[in-house]
């Protein structure tokens, strides 16, 4: 039997951008551009990946494309700006939708070749006094912004105004794509189901004596078997290889006794999954890994119970970082007060280094982030100063870690253990989801796994 497949309906984009018209208001103009193809060397590309912001509110997948959306316009709002059909290109780079495709696949109500879009912008920003995009992140669009605006303002005196404001995209739509609907949350769910089936595989296969980098090709390999590309630059990092947060190299052997630590996951759609598991290289965990997988693990439990609306952004984190500091205390890693240990010091002096609470020593990253379009997704963490309120809807990461290495003053015995424990989960009316549950975690499942 097949099986379902989850998409984004054709009615769904339409929506998002009913949504954001309803947003910009009758004065507003919002411009989206496409992600450009980039070189990787000579004549090889990278693989192309839709800019997040244009694919949700398109769905269309090329290059040299810009969307405008421009409400109450009588001759259509929602304008696309793509490249033509080209029968010689198309037999080297693929096929190309157009403009009579675009208009009868995804929605638009006009479509321009890209050549035309310098002039016919400045006749559909006419009238209006608000250009939303995303002022500041791509410099040849800033400039062929002012450029519309100054071939109207040239024009001042035939009774044609301007543009007088321009504002950040973001403000609207990254807030819109903070709240995931059924059918994202659908996507999301794929992807981690499939992403789960490849830790669990990596779990399997794993031995002492293979590389990093043979873990990794069957991470992927699960994850093409679906579809999917890797969502990030997968880390796969043995031994003292795991204590490096940001290792992408995958390229040492594996060494009985060491743990691996992997951070890999594909997206379905654009859509992104994150899981990090970390396991024995012999399939058992040593006195001293055992000890400190529990610690991040009770940290992890800790902060998935404080998801739940009502609870701010801050609140998984702070549960964690409690869990973590008492585990360090029990093992002698750490000796104080937890509550003092948990705090940061006051800032320094003029010229005085910066110092920080002592946790930090094992554990210098946030518990989490947002999780959409983009691994780290968009939407403030912040609202006018205080951490956001967790609603239904949100979409957030739960990633305690531990990392301990020879340059910590401790015994040598604690040296080159790396240890972090992900999952995806989901903010629901009365708690949360872990999207990721399919792949264990829990010390005799994933030792009984391994014997397997």
């Amino acid at each position: 039997m097949n099986k379902q497949i989850p998409s984004i309906s054709p009615e769904t984009y339409a929506a998002r951008r009913r949504v954001l018209m309803d947003k910009l208001g009758k004065q507003g103009v919002a411009i989206v551009k496409s992600a450009a193809v980039l070189i990787r060397n000579r004549d090889a590309d990278f693989p192309f990946r839709q800019d997040s912001d244009f694919w949700y509110l398109t769905g269309f997948n090329e290059p040299e494309a810009v969307a405008v959306f421009i409400p109450e316009r009588e001759e259509g709002e929602f304008i696309l700006f793509c490249q033509p059909r080209d029968p010689a290109m198309e037999r080297w780079t693929g096929r190309r939708a157009g403009v009579e495709g675009v208009v009868a696949d995804y929605g638009a109500d006009q479509a321009f070749v890209i050549g035309e879009l310098d002039k016919r912008l400045p006749n559909l920003i006419s009238g209006r006094s608000e250009i939303h995009y995303r002022l500041g992140t791509d410099e040849g669009l800033d400039q062929q912004v002012m450029s519309w605006i100054n071939v109207l303002r040239r024009q001042v005196r035939n009774g044609i105004p301007a543009p007088t404001t321009l504002k950040m995209l973001d403000v609207i739509l990254h807030d819109m794509r903070l709240f995931k609907a059924p059918e994202e949350v659908a996507m999301m769910r794929y992807a981690a189901q499939t992403s789960a089936r490849a830790h669990t595989k990596a779990m399997q296969i794993c031995r002492p004596q293979m590389n990093e980098f043979q873990i990794e090709a069957e991470l992927v390999r699960e994850f093409r078997v679906d579809g999917m590309v890797p969502a990030y630059n997968s880390i796969v990092g043995a031994g003292e290889n795991g204590c490096i947060l940001h290792y992408v190299e995958n390229n040492c052997p594996l060494k009985a006794g060491d743990l691996l630590l992997i951070d890999a996951a594909g997206e379905h759609q654009g859509y992104a999954s994150d899981i990090t598991r970390t396991f024995p290289v012999s399939g058992k965990f040593s006195p001293e890994q055992r000890a400190l997988y529990q610690v991040v693990l009770d940290a992890q439990k800790a902060a998935i119970a404080a998801v739940k609306p009502g609870n701010t952004w801050d609140d998984p984190h702070q549960a964690a970082v409690r869990a973590l500091t008492s585990g360090l205390v029990a093992l002698g890693l750490l000796q104080g007060s937890v509550e003092e240990l948990m705090k940061d010091p006051p800032p320094p002096a003029d010229g005085e280094k910066a110092s920080e609470a002592p946790y930090r020593q094992f554990y210098m990253h946030k518990t989490g982030h947002w999780l959409g379009l983009d691994v780290h997704d968009v939407g403030e963490y912040k609202m006018n100063g205080e951490w956001r309120i967790l609603e239904t809807g949100m979409v957030l990461t739960v990633e305690p870690g531990l990392y301990i290495s020879p340059a910590d003053n401790v015994d040598p015995k604690w040296w080159n253990i790396g240890i972090r424990i992900e999952d995806d989960v989901l903010v629901t009316h009365d708690g949360c989801e872990i999207l990721t549950s399919g792949v264990v975690k829990e010390i005799h499942d994933i030792e009984a796994l391994m014997a397997g």
